[in-house]
This record gives structure tokens, C-alpha cells and sequence, in this order.
């Protein structure tokens, strides 16, 4: 009984046609949901309710990941094929379609100042992207496996990356190079985040732990005591005092100076996929096959955020998080600065009118494939239409209800309680009909050591006031350009306005020119000799001379070439080639491993019952040479089918198209048995 009043289960509901692949939270309200699955589609969903707010379509691969802008208003999501697209909420429509990764998108997150984007892939590298000027600023490169989690840090500078490798990564934005790496973990780090204030950093991994690192010094803090089951999910409270980490079926409670887990809470929840915050209540949401589930923690029942023993009735009003106070650090540990310098806004809604009016899309951007469509009208305007005018109303109601009493349903509707003020319909109607008078004063575009967050507290200005015109010279030292995050010595810019000159411009690109050029210029010769051979009519010397050559890439072209004409295999090149498409199997690139799966599919459709057939046959009498050489190939082969098989195993439950023909391969094996 106490289980049911500490957390129960909020909802379950249906949420993609087909499997869902990633969630993600809005961590400023924690009202809202985002969802990608393999139907190609992205949802959007207000927590508590079963109906879709709105369905994002576009991607032409599964989606993997998906991440809410910091205001929520932006939507950002990744797909097997790599490519990223953003939605604006709150105008219903498509804003980018973002390009460069390999393989599939693992994680994304949001700059905390600046329209720019981070994304961690499958091809091992992390990209910086400029939202607005739709390319990639940099990309960083060091991880050798999955990039699985990429940060910011509060206040902009760092990102932190987490990766199947096991390690930890941190990287100097402004310097386009790596800090340092952490190593202490023994197995796949799955997720990694900062603290909401210190310099301190947490990264939870498959070898059921969670580290804890000082940033100033970059050594471990400590490491909590081995779990049960390996940490998919952590979150800081967001006043600093504590950390939640999900692990399978069980949230636990964290300090860190010393490591100590100050309380444990049973789940039901499987693989916890993301946690939130609302108000006094963890908002947490997982996902199985089709369908998702979020679930409520009460905070005021969990050590050491409430003092009501779980054990009693309902939480009284009173009692509330424990005041936390950043300067009594055990650690004297300094904290990040995270008030944003003063700037004149890039964002399209501060920018001046006639440049507002400009369209900002590109046609790929705008295309009907890509839209947005509003399912419930009425919870969108509720959610997105209003933000913008009442983003800073001074309270907003948690739409979650206390713990179940005894007896009652575990699955809790929500619904607002009698005390609650109006709905946000009715105070939309207000601040339209008052639109003279609004409810937050403009902020001065002059120069001012006072903060923004106090002009917003002045008293409110006379009905007849407008805002301040934005200046037409804005200071040059001012906000947050693309520029700020490219590496001083790619983009140092001799000229007085700071940008690069044109032999500048002209050395940073012609830098690896000759290194690439040569590598593609060996390529190249490769294949014609190759070609050669094979025009002569020699297949099997052709073949037998690209494998001497030790090239990933003239192999694929090969094997491209034999995919087209399946009646160029034999039994003979079946042996020699299928050592190699195992290790093509076991590639970083998506392309390699569709070929070496569509050769392999080839070999076991065309030739399978051949191998079968020579394995099972009785002993001949007598002498039979070529029989003899025909169970050597058969067997020979055979024995490679079944280290791909046991490698397809232990990656049955990758997605997308090298998911789907990997499941395909695996029936054609079955076969062999």
C-alpha cells in the first residue's frame, strides 16, 4: 500500500501505429510528450491524456530520437538515414531539415542560449548545428562506438558526450577540440548529465553504476554501489540536492559527496525512457512495442526531497522540497554561470518586421511530405498557442493529482481541482482582448547593467506604450553567433571586421584536400585493376586480387557489382567472400552493411540448400575428388554462416532497415539447420 501513494501508474495508451523507438519529456512544464517510431512518424502528447496533440510526419526512416527545444516550443528528431528535421509548435509547421550524419541519430539536445542543436550518432560522431543557417558547424570526432547521450552544460561552453566505448567525453566548443575523457566506467555509458548549478557532472552505464566527476579537476567524485540492472536514465533535481537514476523496474534517489542512496522506489515501468518535473512531482514515461505509459513519483514521500513518511495519509500543502543552498557545498565546488550576456536576439521574433516577413525555408523544408497535423485542436490551443503570452505568468497549475487514496484506481485521470484558477482558454481570451495592455513591460534594447529578469517585475506601462524600437547598429560584441563556436585558429579572421580573409578561407578549404585526393586517386586504381581482370574473364583472380588489395571500400564495389548479377556467385567465390562480408557485417556504415546483408542474402537463398544438401549427404564409396573439394567449400562456408548467425544474435534487437534484414537473414539461416 504504501507503493501505490509514493508513485503509481499515470496512463498506458497506444502511440504509434508501429513500435516506438524514443521519448522524451518537456523538462520546463513537464506537461508535454514527444514520441518516434519506427511508423516514421513523431507525436506529440499532453501528459495524462490519451489523444494525440499533433503528428509530425516527414522522416522517411524510423525515428530514433527525439528532444523539446528548452521553452518547448521547438521539437527536434533524428532518424536511422541521419537526417534531423525541426517543427515550430507553436506555428505547426517545419523550420529545417538538417544532413551529414551516416548513421543513425542515438541523441540530441538543445544549446541553452543560442538556435544551435548537438547530435550524437551511430556513426560515432557528434555534430554542432546552426538552426538558422541550416548546416553543421563542426563536427567532433573521438568516440570508436555509438555516440549513445550528448549534453550541453549549463552555461553553453562544454558539450559531454557518452558512447558505447565506454567513455565519457567533454569538448571545448569554442576550441572545436576534446577537454578530456572519462574512463572509470567498465561498460557502455548510456546516459550523461550536469548539474544544474556545480561543476559537476554525472554519467550513468550498462555496468549498473553512476559516476560522478568535478569538472574543475575532471577526477571522479565518487561511484555508487553496483545496481541491480544497468542505468538507463538520470536527472538532477533542479535545485541541486539530489539525483534520480532509472534503472529496470526501480527509480533510485542519489547524493553524491560521499555516494549515497538515500532512497529506492519499486517501478513498473520496464526501461524508464525520460524524467521530468512538475512542480512537486516526478513526471516519468517508458515505452514497450507500441504502446507508452508515464508514470508520477511523489516527491514529498522520498528522502531526502519531503519529510511525510510514505507510510501516512494524503501530503499536507505544507510540506515542500528541502531548501538548498548552493554556496554549502561540502566540495567548496564552484557553479556554472548561466545568466546569457547581454544580446540583441537572432530569433526570428525579435528580428524587425520587414525581415520577419522574409521567407526563412527551404523548399525540401516546405515540401508536403513534411507537416504537422493537428489531431486535438483544442489541447494544442491549450498547450502552444498561448505560450508566448503567458510563458511568464507568475503561477501555472500541475495538471497531476495527488497519490491514489486506499481503494482507488492505480491509472489516475487528471483533472484540475475546484481551487484551481481558470482555465488557460479563458485567460487566452483575456490577454486578447486587453492586447493594449500587456501583462509583461517591454525590455529596453539599451545598454543596461540591470538584469532582464528584474525589468520584467517593473510596473506594468500605460496602455498607450509600445516597445522600444530595436537599435539599428547593434553592438558587435553582443549575442551569440555561429562564429563563437568554430575553432579559433579554422576561423582567427585577419580582417578588421574579425571574418576570414580569402586565403583563409581558401587554406581551410583546400586543409586535407591532398590527403583525400590521394586516397581517392589509390581508389580509383584499385578498381581498375580490378576491372581489368575482369574483363579479361578471370572472375575468381579479380576477386581474389581486390581481396589482396585490404580495401573495405573496393570491396563493397565489388560486391555491389555481383549484387546486380547474382548469376556471376558460385559455390567457390561463396567460401572465399564470406569471411569478408562477416567482417563488412561489423562496419561503422550503414551502406557497407546493407551490401555485405544483401550478399549474404544472395548466398543463402541461392546456394543454402546446396550447403545443406553436401553437409547431410552419406559418405561416397570410394574416391570422388570433386565431391571431396565440393564438402570442403560447403563446409568451409557453412562454418562462417554460423559466426555471422552468432553475431546477428547478440544485435537482434537493432531497428530500422539493418534490423529488419538482419531479422530476414536470420529466418534464411534458420533454413540451414
Amino acid at each position: 500500500m504504501s507503493h501505490t501513494k509514493r508513485a503509481w501508474k499515470l496512463q498506458e495508451f497506444v502511440a504509434h501505429a508501429a513500435n516506438v523507438n524514443c521519448l522524451a519529456i518537456g523538462h520546463k512544464s513537464g506537461r508535454v510528450m514527444v514520441t518516434g517510431g519506427e511508423d516514421r512518424k513523431v507525436n506529440l502528447w499532453a501528459v495524462g491524456k490519451p489523444n494525440c496533440i499533433m503528428s509530425l510526419t516527414g522522416h522517411t526512416t524510423p525515428v530514433e530520437a527525439v528532444r523539446f527545444g528548452h521553452e518547448e516550443e521547438i521539437v527536434v528528431a533524428g532518424s536511422v538515414s541521419g537526417a534531423l528535421k525541426i517543427w515550430n509548435l507553436e506555428e505547426a509547421k517545419i523550420m529545417r531539415t538538417l544532413t551529414g550524419h551516416n548513421a543513425s541519430i542515438r541523441s540530441l539536445d538543445f544549446h541553452p542560449f543560442g538556435d544551435y542543436a548537438a547530435s550524437g550518432s551511430m556513426d560515432c560522431n557528434i555534430k554542432l548545428w546552426d538552426i538558422r543557417r541550416k548546416g553543421c558547424i563542426y563536427t567532433y570526432k573521438g568516440h570508436t562506438s555509438s555516440v549513445n547521450c550528448v549534453r550541453f552544460s549549463p552555461d553553453g561552453k562544454w558539450i559531454a558526450s557518452a558512447s558505447d566505448d565506454g567513455l565519457v567525453k567533454m569538448w571545448d566548443i569554442t576550441a572545436g577540440r576534446m577537454l578530456t575523457e572519462l574512463t572509470e566506467h567498465t561498460g557502455p555509458v548510456n546516459v550523461v548529465e550536469f548539474h544544474p548549478n556545480e561543476l559537476l557532472i554525472a554519467s550513468g552505464s550498462s555496468d549498473r553504476t553512476v559516476k560522478f566527476w568535478d569538472l574543475e579537476t575532471f577526477k571522479m567524485v565518487s561511484t555508487t554501489d553496483g545496481d541491480s540492472s544497468p542505468v538507463r536514465r538520470i536527472f538532477f533535481h533542479p535545485e541541486g540536492q539530489c539525483m534520480f537514476s532509472g534503472g529496470r523496474d526501480v527509480m533510485k534517489v542519489y547524493g553524491w559527496e560521499p555516494a549515497k542512496c538515500y532512497d529506492s522506489i519499486p517501478m513498473s515501468w520496464g526501461e524508464v525512457a525520460d524524467i521530468g518535473l512538475a512542480q512537486n512531482q516526478l513526471i516519468c514515461a517508458a515505452f514497450s512495442k507500441t504502446n507508452v505509459s508515464s508514470f508520477v513519483v511523489d516527491l514529498q514521500r522520498v528522502k531526502p526531497c519531503g519529510t511525510v513518511p510514505h507510510s501516512d495519509g494524503p501530503p499536507s500543502p505544507s510540506v515542500g522540497v528541502a531548501p538548498h543552498n548552493m554556496s554549502n557545498s561540502s566540495s567548496g565546488r564552484r557553479s556554472f554561470i548561466t545568466e546569457r550576456p547581454p544580446t540583441t536576439s537572432t530569433r526570428q521574433a525579435s528580428v524587425p518586421k520587414e525581415e520577419a516577413e522574409e521567407p526563412t525555408h527551404d523548399k525540401d523544408d516546405m515540401s508536403d511530405e513534411s507537416a504537422a497535423d493537428i489531431q486535438s485542436p483544442a489541447v494544442y490551443n491549450n498547450i502552444f498557442r498561448p505560450k508566448s503570452k503567458l510563458s511568464r505568468s507568475p503561477t501555472r497549475q500541475s495538471p497531476f493529482m495527488p497519490p491514489p487514496e486506499d481503494g482507488q484506481s492505480e491509472i489516475f485521470p487528471v483533472h484540475q481541482p475546484a481551487s484551481t484558477p481558470a482555465p488557460v482558454t479563458q485567460r487566452t481570451k483575456s490577454v486578447t482582448k486587453t492586447a493594449s495592455k500587456p501583462s509583461v513591460p517591454p525590455v529596453s534594447k539599451t545598454p543596461s547593467a540591470t538584469p532582464v529578469v528584474k525589468a520584467v517585475s517593473n510596473p506594468t506601462p500605460k496602455p498607450n506604450s509600445t516597445p522600444a524600437p530595436p537599435p539599428k547598429e547593434p553592438d558587435p560584441i553582443a549575442g551569440i553567433a555561429a562564429e563563437d563556436f568554430l575553432p579559433k585558429s579554422a576561423y582567427g579572421g585577419s580582417t578588421p571586421s574579425g571574418e576570414p580573409n580569402e586565403e583563409e578561407v581558401l587554406s581551410a578549404v583546400l586543409k586535407g584536400h591532398g590527403a583525400m585526393a590521394q586516397v581517392m586517386s589509390g581508389r580509383s586504381k584499385n578498381i581498375q585493376i580490378v576491372r581489368a581482370m575482369w574483363t579479361s574473364g578471370n572472375t575468381k583472380t579479380a576477386v581474389d586480387s581486390a581481396i589482396s588489395m585490404n580495401d573495405q571500400a573496393v570491396l563493397v564495389d565489388l560486391l555491389n557489382v555481383l549484387n546486380l548479377k547474382s548469376g556471376l556467385w558460385s559455390l567457390e567465390l561463396c567460401a572465399t567472400l564470406l569471411p569478408l562480408v562477416k567482417d563488412l557485417l561489423q562496419s561503422k556504415y550503414d551502406s557497407y552493411v546493407m551490401t555485405a546483408c544483401n550478399a549474404l542474402k544472395i548466398i543463402l537463398r541461392n546456394f543454402g540448400p546446396v550447403i545443406k544438401s553436401n553437409l547431410t549427404a552419406p559418405p561416397s564409396v570410394g574416391v570422388d575428388i570433386s565431391r571431396e573439394e565440393r564438402y570442403r567449400k560447403c563446409n568451409k562456408a557453412y562454418s562462417v554462416i554460423l559466426q555471422i548467425r552468432s553475431d546477428m544474435d547478440k544485435r537482434q534487437n537493432l531497428q530500422g532497415n539493418v534490423g529488419t534484414i538482419f531479422r530476414e537473414l536470420q529466418i534464411l539461416m534458420n533454413n540451414l539447420e
